[in-house]
């Protein structure tokens, strides 16, 4: 069981991004799916989770400019980041609650690295 995440790269501020994470191996359930963020020096940061019935939260800094969804049946979290922002550089981790045939827990996928320019 792996979660990958892709679609990081480097943007000019104001610019827009989507992150993609897909989960696959022996998955029975997918319960919240997420996307943190960690920067050098600082503790990872939740940036936005989505439950299993589509309800999303967001850290403060970001609401009105991401967006979280999910394709259950493609197991796959996406992150829509909008107007992005120097202060959003950071290299972001996406995390789902999986159950599988060893258990249920917390997986977490590689990290993409997001870079905005000034």
């Amino acid at each position: 069981v792996q979660l990958q995440a892709s679609g990081g790269g480097l943007v000019q501020a104001g610019g827009s991004l989507r992150l993609s994470c897909g989960a696959s191996g022996s998955i029975f359930s997918i319960s919240d799916m997420a996307w943190y963020r960690q920067t050098p020096g600082k503790q990872r940061e939740l940036v936005a989770r989505i439950r299993s019935g589509g309800f999303t939260t967001y850290v403060d800094s970001v609401k009105g400019r991401f967006t979280i969804s999910r394709d259950n049946a493609k197991n796959t979290v996406y992150l829509q980041m909008n107007s992005l922002k120097p202060e959003d550089t950071a290299i972001y981790y996406c995390a789902a609650d999986l159950t599988t045939v060893d258990g249920r827990r917390y997986y977490w996928g590689q990290g993409t690295l997001v870079t905005v320019s000034s």
